[in-house]
């Protein structure tokens, strides 16, 4: 979900994670048997299943718990074929969101995610709807207490960054997407500890929102995720950080 502050919306994320630890680590093993399955197990020759390890290891998921999945995603023969699904829509006020699905029955997830879309003031839309208001970007954060602005931009430009943005109590390192795992390993070897890293899709334009809307996005937001079928929510939404501090 994309606010006001990338760092504030981090922030907001991680604790969700906390209080979700299960389902989260439950999305993050699909990601990872299914990366496997398609492209095979090791993560140097499959680029997805790098980036659903990185995520894993975002969420603190334990290494053999990865170790596992990888296990059976490349091991399985069988079983259940997930695909990347891609859905667009509106929630409140108008604000344009992009889910991504990881599903194995597009008959039931879309009519799921309509229902919940239509609940929290949304609704679906046409693929190509809001799509032109994002583009991806690598986008990796780094607390201000593990490294100084100028260390930070010495490694990460050096690498490849677009931008280093700074933000209360944070800097977050915007890459092009060819360039997010150079960077990332970039900062990793010169041990400047990230607190996050994705491959995300960043608004270009944003939607200016009030506190009252903000709490019911941040309502549909938090509905879509719980859905076992929705890997990430993304929003062009741009609202005060105090919003999300009343939730």
């Amino acid at each position: 979900m994309a606010g006001h502050s990338k760092w504030a919306n981090i922030k907001h994320r991680k604790a969700a994670v906390d209080k979700k630890r299960g389902k989260i680590w439950s999305k993050c093993s699909r990601a990872i048997i299914s990366a496997a399955r398609v492209g095979g197990g090791d993560p140097a020759s499959n680029l997805a299943l790098r980036y659903a390890i990185l995520e894993a290891k975002a969420a603190n998921m334990p290494k053999d718990t990865i170790e596992r999945a990888i296990a059976k995603g490349a091991g399985e023969s069988g079983g259940d074929n997930y695909e990347n699904v891609r859905y667009e829509g509106y929630g409140p006020a108008g604000v344009a969101i992009i889910i991504d699905a990881l599903t194995d029955n597009r008959a039931r997830t879309a009519p799921d995610l309509r229902a919940t879309l239509s609940k929290h003031g949304g609704n679906l839309g046409a693929n190509g709807c809001v799509s032109y208001v994002f583009e991806q970007k690598g986008v990796i954060t780094v607390e201000d207490s593990v490294a100084s602005e100028e260390r930070l931009m010495e490694v990460a430009l050096d690498a490849g960054a677009d931008d280093i943005q700074r933000e209360d109590g944070a800097f977050v390192v915007l890459t092009p997407p060819t360039e997010f795992l150079t960077v990332k390993e970039a900062l990793d070897a010169a041990g400047i500890e990230t607190a996050s890293a994705e491959l995300a899709m960043t608004p270009v334009t944003t939607a200016a929102i009030d506190a009252e809307q903000a709490r019911k996005l941040m309502k549909l937001v938090d509905a879509l995720e719980d859905l076992d079928d929705v890997q990430k929510v993304y929003t062009n939404a741009e609202f005060d950080e105090d919003a999300l501090g009343d939730e």
